[in-house]
This record gives structure tokens, sequence and C-alpha cells, in this order.
């Protein structure tokens, strides 16, 4: 069953000179799927992922998530909709510095008035699963990047989303910290069947996926289904992004 149908969307920016950003792109997620976004800078990855979360809205083109279209939503039905049915995972993380682990991980039931008891065993849970529970009175300036990244996906699955949107969640990982947080990406859609659509620029971390899904210049350019080995998947993503175009040269090196 598909949670997620873009039917020909079109994004044009208009400006001095109108700037087509997603020509008549159309796709659709299963659920449970995990799905890497890939092309050049400029193809259109951000604005798609903008669209997707609703913070955009689309020139023309449909788009549904779990069979409604929230296109159609006044605006506070809107933001309900993306508080409960959307998860969020940033390249920057975007915790708030004043909160602690924890409070950082429960904001959206915080913003949702649930009470503190529930609250807490959700923490409690996801934090054991994540490996946060010898840090969540800690502050984000006296945590890792890594563990950083792990409170952000704990906050973003805390409210069981849908889907979780992430753009370039390893963007500002070093390459452990940045594999751990895949691999806990994968625990994540594998274990609660938990939706996902990563943008990233990263070969390494799309090998995680189920498929990738490469743009340019904001239309369909191809897609590749994961096969039983990473290492041969890593190998044909590399091809891909070698027939697209951009900065692949000094990827080839790189080990998975």
């Amino acid at each position: 069953m598909s949670i997620l149908v873009l039917d020909d969307i079109t994004k044009v920016y208009e400006g001095k000179v109108a700037h087509l950003a997603i020509n008549q792109l159309s796709f659709e997620v299963e659920k449970g799927e995990f799905l890497a976004v890939m092309g050049p800078s400029g193809s259109g990855k951000t604005t798609l992922l903008n669209i997707i979360s609703t913070i955009d809205r689309p020139t023309s083109g449909d788009l549904l998530i779990n069979g409604l279209n929230p296109l159609e939503l006044n605006k506070d039905d809107l933001s309900l909709f993306r508080r409960r049915q959307l998860g969020f995972v940033f390249q920057n993380f975007n915790l708030l510095p004043a909160l602690t682990v924890e409070e950082n991980m429960v904001l959206p039931l915080t913003l949702d008035g649930q009470p503190v008891e529930k609250m807490k065993e959700k923490v409690e849970k996801i934090a054991e699963s994540l490996d946060l529970m010898n840090i969540l009175e800690k502050r984000p300036a006296e945590i890792s990047g890594g563990q950083a990244q792990r409170t952000a996906i704990g906050r973003a699955l805390i409210h069981r989303p849908s889907i979780i949107l992430a753009d370039e969640p390893t963007g500002n990982l070093d390459s452990k910290a940045a594999r751990d947080v895949l691999e806990v990406l994968t625990q994540v859609n594998k274990l609660s069947d938990t939706t996902i659509i990563m943008v990233t620029h990263d070969p390494i971390a799309a090998s995680y996926c189920d498929r990738v899904l490469f743009i340019k210049d904001g239309e369909y350019f191809n897609e590749i289904y994961k096969d039983d080995r990473r290492q041969t998947f890593f190998q044909r993503i590399l091809n891909v992004l070698s027939l697209l175009g951009g900065n692949v040269n000094d990827l080839n090196s790189l080990r998975i």
C-alpha cells in the first residue's frame, strides 16, 4: 500500500526569472519503505522534501499522504497534520540548546498536551532503543554529534509518525557516528515499519536504503532497488551518480 503518492508535481518559483525547481515529478512510496533521494546540487531535492513535508506548496500536481491531500487542509489542521503524521531529522540536528535531551525528545508530545506519565514512558522506551538513557539530563552542548542526531531521531519518532523525513541526516557527522545513525534509522524502519524518506548526497548513506530515486533538474532520472549485498548496491549507486554528473570522481575510493 502506498503511504505517499506524488502525481505530476511541478514547482515554479516566481521572480524576475521564473525558476522551475520540480517538473512533473510522479512517484509513490510504500508503507515501511526506506527511500533515498539523490541528485546533483540544485536538482530539486530540498524543494521536493519541503513539498512532501507540506512546508511548501506545489504549483501544480497532487500529493497524498495516507490517502489524504494535506494541501486541502486549512492552516490549523495542516499544522496539526504535520505535527502528528510527520517526523523530521535535519543535518544540523535542530535541538533547542536550553532543553535537556529528554525535554528535546518529548517536545512533540508537550505541544500535544500529553500527560507527563505517558511522556516519561515513551521517552524511556525510545531512549533505551537509541542508547540515550545515560545522557537524558544533558544539554545539546554537552553531547557528541552522533548523540545529538540520535536525540533528533528520538524526537522524530516519539509521536509515531507515518513518515520520517530526513534531510542529509549524516551530513555533519564523522564516519563512525554516521554509520551509527544509519544503523539506527535502518533498525527503526525494520522494527516499527516506519516509512523513511532521506535526501542525501552520500552514496554510503543511500546504500542503507531499500530504493534510491535519482532526480536531475527537478525531473525523474532513474531509480534502483537494493540487492542482497550492500557493496554491490553501493557500486550501482555510484554508477548512476556518474551518469548524473556532479562530483562523483572522488567517491570511488570510498569503502563501506
